[in-house]
């Protein structure tokens, strides 16, 4: 275990001051997806049909613990706030609809810049290698390919991280915009069909 985190440091130190940003960037960036994935998946499991949702809302009554999904979040949140003049309420869930939809939604499109900005970030890292490596051939000539070794892995390494972060990250993020996509037409279609039992 050492030796491996002696070579990460030697990977890291190698690839210059770039390399700082790049792994916050992957950091920030991993949270905030390991957050949606968590989020979007208590939404997604244990859901309660979209009938018995019109039950509950009829009855005026909060769903049973046991119902977890996006359809027993929508009537907990509306009962919550239902007043009981059919008109306001028919606002009330509209609102609450798109309130949960903007939650669906949040962090979203940090995450698409977070892994947009990781490849520039290895891009700098490749400018500020080559000119470490400009610096050394003004000084030592290109008969020193030893001095020149440093400037090119840094701007390989540094260009090598930032993809290796900006993947996974374009990946995930598809797949979280996907998934919200999927949940907020389920939570629209719910919300009208609740319109019924108002």
């Amino acid at each position: 275990m050492p030796s491996f985190i002696a070579h990460v440091d030697e990977y890291i130190q190698a690839g210059g001051v770039v390399m700082i940003p790049i792994l916050m960037i992957s950091l920030v960036m991993w949270i905030l997806i390991i957050n949606r994935v968590m989020y979007l998946r208590k939404l997604f499991y244990k859901n309660m049909p979209r009938r018995k949702a019109g039950e509950y809302v009829k009855a005026n009554q909060m769903p049973d613990q046991q119902y977890q999904g996006i359809n027993a979040f929508l009537v907990r949140e509306f009962l919550a706030r239902r007043c009981g003049d059919a008109e306001v309420d028919s606002y009330i869930l509209d609102e609450t609809v798109m309130k949960l939809v903007a939650a669906m939604d949040r962090y979203l499109a940090v995450i698409n810049v977070l892994s947009g900005v990781a490849p520039l970030l290895g891009l700098l890292g490749t400018v500020t290698g080559m000119m470490v490596t400009f610096d050394v051939i003004t000084v030592f000539g290109t008969g020193n390919a030893k001095a020149m070794a440093s400037g090119i892995s840094e701007a390989l390494i540094t260009t090598q991280t930032g993809l290796l972060v900006s993947i996974p990250g374009l990946y995930m993020s598809g797949f979280l915009v996907k998934r919200a996509s999927n949940l907020k037409y389920r939570l629209t279609a719910t919300g009208m069909y609740l319109k019924r039992y108002l």
